[in-house]
């Protein structure tokens, strides 16, 4: 490594040390993130208020009450009739209504069917389908304790048996986690990045660059370099919050992940840095990178959305995005492990992402720098 370069090198450095912004948004941020992801932004439901109308007073209601009160899931509340339920529904104190009609201790004695009405609020879609999984899930093993004391006529004829892969538990953290990672190093890699040479247009320093005989090549290394570094950082932080704090598994390899963050992370530097060679206001440059980083990796990646279940147009727009090849390898790494017909050609689609976008950048700045 020549002297000019580590001159460069050592400049960037200390810029970044004149800086605090930077190392807070690599280091400070993406405890900020994992901690309100964790903690604040689940896709389970827990607790869920739930109107409960027993019509009938039998057994069978009683221990059905007696079963939602012991689930975490719900917070069951004893409505005394129908209309009070729905009025508690209509002012939002609960999100679902348990109503066991009168009747049904005597047609389950006899075999007949005695349905269990359920009425969901549906303004979260999503929250609607958990509460309706969860209930349904209460119904059954209700159901199944029936057959097993011998208080029920006939069995169902059908018992469906399910196991979860991947994710036992089931916890929405397991599957957050890791593509915050993401998120981290999209914020160093690209928002970070795409300032830099927008800095050294804006503050007249670049003049001085331009006279020296530092290369493009230099200058592009020289830039990369304590960014990659920070973004590698903001990583690590990353994984090791997520597995002391909330206990998330990485079945995967350290070295699988190490290598996949790296093509990754350089893929993002290399699209802030083409962002950076072609914007000289960092104003400008920031809300680019925001537009072309951040928000696809945020909503095309896969993090809180599944795209299968989006047009295809958007699942085609989403293939440009590197981090949804990332998110991807990365729940791969932990919560299956080290699957390499799902890793390499996630690798390789980043390996060549990173190639092209840095080349972009090269390119970029050697019109400026080498004429």
């Amino acid at each position: 490594m020549n002297r000019r370069l580590l001159a460069f090198l050592f400049k960037e450095l200390l810029q970044i040390r004149r800086d605090p912004s930077s190392i807070g948004l690599a280091l400070v941020m993406p405890v900020v993130l994992i901690l309100l992801f964790g903690y604040g932004v689940s896709l389970d439901a827990e607790h869920v208020p739930v109107a409960v109308v027993l019509d009938d007073s039998g057994p069978a209601a009683r221990d059905l009450w007696a079963r939602l009160q012991g689930s975490r899931y719900f917070a069951p509340v004893r409505a005394a009739s129908d209309h009070d339920a729905r009025e508690l529904m209509a002012e939002h104190a609960v999100d679902a209504i348990v109503r066991v009609d009168s009747g049904t201790e005597e047609r389950l004695a006899s075999g007949e069917t005695a349905p269990v009405q359920v009425v969901l609020r549906g303004v979260d879609s999503n929250r609607a389908r958990l509460v309706s999984g969860y209930l349904e899930g209460v119904v059954a093993i209700w159901t199944r304790s029936r057959l097993t004391r011998g208080m029920a006529a006939t069995p169902p004829r059908v018992e469906v048996a399910s196991r979860t892969w991947f994710n036992p538990s089931l916890r929405s953290t397991n599957f957050l986690v890791p593509g915050l990672v993401a998120l981290v190093m999209t914020l160093t890699g690209t928002l970070l990045t795409a300032l830099v040479v927008a800095r050294e247009w804006e503050r007249g320093t670049m003049e001085a660059v331009l006279v020296t005989p530092l290369r493009a090549s230099e200058f592009l290394v020289a830039k990369i370099v304590p960014y990659y570094l920070l973004g590698m950082g903001g990583m690590g932080l990353t994984v090791g919050l997520g597995l002391l704090l909330f206990d998330v598994p990485l079945q995967g390899s350290f070295l699988a992940l190490f290598v996949v963050s790296s093509l990754f992370l350089l893929a993002s530097l290399g699209l802030g840095l083409a962002i950076s060679s072609t914007v000289r206001v960092q104003f400008v440059a920031a809300q680019i990178s925001i537009i072309s980083g951040f928000l696809p990796a945020f909503f095309l990646s896969g993090l809180l959305f599944d795209l299968d279940s989006t047009p295809w147009p958007i699942r085609l727009i989403s293939h440009i995005v590197p981090a949804r090849y990332f998110v991807e390898a990365s729940h791969t790494l932990f919560l299956a492990g080290d699957l390499w017909s799902v890793l390499w050609p996630d690798a390789l689609a980043l390996a060549f992402m990173a190639t092209l976008l840095i080349g972009v950048a090269r390119r970029r700045t050697g019109t400026r720098l080498d004429g």
